[in-house]
């Protein structure tokens, strides 16, 4: 996310305050880590995603001996069997079965059962050696071609664990009505404790103790996220469906390496790529193997369908700076060419209404406006990784720096009369409502606006206030005005505040709901409804409801 090396920055800002936290190494667990792992069972929850109509997957570890700890190598093989059921007694069976499991596949266990009815609730839980999990819930999609009246999920980006608490994951967890949970990336960060964390202050240190680079530190840094109560139990409650964003490998990664890492002195970045690949294959309910891709579609009956961008597997090196010619060469691509196909083709679909597209960084173009101080400037590149001269930004790191592939995906909505189109994006630990402009140096004179994008804050990620060092909701406020002002597109803008959305679709609108924490360093922060747009059917365009 950002246009010079993040890593020496944060490292120089947080060796201070993580010193009186450093009580771990490289080879310890620290001890709330440690307690998911000295003891045999599943300790690290149970999990569902990718909802087909007729198949879910299902997903645990198990921990079958107490020295068998995540990214080890070690310890037994093991069969584990799992169980699915139309009822939360497990009166009314729907499939069982057994899988085998060990140390290759870090203990990890992934089953499809087919057959299920679509539409339709399940509980499911697994069993070894006389241990049974914790029960899970989880849901089918309709049936292709149903009729559905309402879709409902919940969005959310950039979990940081060393930067707070995922109360956000509890709220939703406790909600009841969600069909699925869209995560659209950063589920997880690659950095050592005290190089990003909450304003510079560890509030729960990263296991290892080092920047993941191999894949026992991938496998491990995956484990300590799940043992997170609140993310077991949103997990347990409802399917998820994922894509990865830079930090699940490093950050700012490209086809070819990534800002985050030093070729030689932490191995290739082809080996640290596929161990991150392998782990996030292992550890994540997602129908992805290596060697496969991870973009994907998901079809909800008629209302809609959800495609799944991989917008790091494919790219082109970032443009070095804003007069790079490169920046629109179309030589340049952020999606890689079968991609891109694939996600023209499902937007030109008439299976399904509205057409949303599960998109890890912002498409919207942003222009700095002319009015920000230098140390506003400086703090809105850090947040948005936006480098920018006289005045003209790109986001290099977004599609502002693929200008050729946004074009592409422009003039196919625009001259083919797509409608209901809507991005959600993740990325930039900020809220906010576009509309898509087919051009945004004529809108809004034109009134041209191909698609609408609807982007949901950070979990626990530090946003524009934690940059600057000042209270939620008082400097930034006059930034985001300014923005707005640039960007006649851009209709809700939140640099500051963390938490959840939640999306629920209908034939005649869809609506996104924004959620904020009162703390994220505290594990009883309270959930406040901030803000809701709404995107009406047939318009392309954001209004705000509340």
């Amino acid at each position: 996310m950002s246009p010079f090396n993040r890593r020496d920055l944060l490292r120089s800002a947080g060796v201070i305050a993580f010193a009186g936290a450093a009580a771990t190494t490289a080879g310890t667990l620290p001890a709330h880590a440690a307690a998911a792992t000295t003891t045999a069972g599943f300790r690290h929850g149970v999990a569902s995603g990718d909802p087909l109509p007729s198949s879910v997957l299902l997903w645990t570890r198990i921990t079958p001996t107490p020295d068998a700890a995540p990214g080890s190598g070690v310890g037994p093989d093991v069969t584990v069997s799992w169980e699915v059921a139309e009822d939360s007694g497990f009166l009314r069976m729907a499939a069982r079965g057994s899988v085998r499991t060990g140390p290759a596949r870090d203990h990890t266990v992934k089953v499809i059962p087919g057959g299920l009815k679509p539409g339709a609730a399940y509980w499911y839980r697994f069993s070894a050696s006389g241990v049974t999990s914790a029960t899970g819930r989880t849901r089918t999609a309709p049936a292709a071609g149903a009729a559905v009246d309402r879709l409902r999920m919940g969005v959310v980006s950039c979990s940081n664990w060393q930067a707070g608490y995922f109360s956000a994951y509890r709220y939703l967890a406790d909600r009841g009505d969600l069909d699925v949970v869209l995560h659209l990336g950063d589920y997880l960060y690659e950095y050592a404790p005290g190089e990003y964390q909450a304003r510079d202050v560890v509030v729960r240190p990263h296991d290892p103790a080092v920047e993941m680079t191999t894949l026992s530190h991938y496998r491990r840094r995956h484990a300590q996220y799940k043992t997170d109560l609140d993310l077991q139990a949103l997990h347990a409650a409802v399917p998820f469906v994922v894509t990865w964003d830079d930090h699940e490998f490093a950050n700012d990664a490209w086809s070819g390496g990534a800002e985050n890492h030093t070729e030689g002195a932490e191995g290739t970045w082809a080996t640290r790529r596929d161990a991150s690949k392998q782990a996030y294959a292992e550890w994540m309910p997602v129908r992805f193997e290596p060697g496969g891709h991870i973009y994907r579609r998901f079809e909800f009956g008629t209302l809609a369908s959800i495609s799944m961008l991989d917008l790091r597997t494919y790219r082109s090196r970032q443009a070095s700076s804003v007069v790079d010619p490169a920046i629109g060469s179309p030589a340049r691509t952020l999606t890689g060419d079968a991609q891109m196909d694939w996600l023209l083709g499902g937007f030109s679909s008439p299976a399904t209404q509205w057409k949303l597209i599960g998109n890890p960084v912002m498409i919207s173009p942003v222009r700095f406006p002319s009015t920000l101080s230098a140390q506003e400037v400086g703090a809105v590149e850090q947040l948005l990784g936006t480098t920018t001269i006289d005045g003209v930004p790109y986001n290099v790191d977004q599609w502002d720096g693929y200008t050729a592939d946004r074009s592409r995906v422009i003039s196919h909505l625009r001259d083919n009369a797509i409608t209901d189109a809507v991005f959600l994006t993740g990325d930039i630990h900020s809220g906010w409502a576009c509309d898509v402009p087919a051009d945004p140096l004529t809108y809004p004179s034109n009134g041209a606006s191909v698609a609408a994008e609807l982007v949901c804050t950070s979990v626990t990620s530090d946003n524009l206030d934690d940059i600057l060092g000042t209270p939620p909701r008082t400097s930034s406020v006059a930034v985001e005005e300014a923005f707005k002002g640039a960007n006649p597109h851009v209709k809700y803008l939140d640099f500051d505040s963390h938490g959840f959305s939640v999306l629920e679709v209908t034939p005649g609108a869809l609506r996104m709901d924004w959620y904020v924490l009162s703390e994220r360093t505290n594990r009883a922060a309270t959930s406040t409804l901030s803000t809701s747009w709404r995107v009406a059917a047939g318009t392309q365009a954001v209004s705000r409801v509340l």
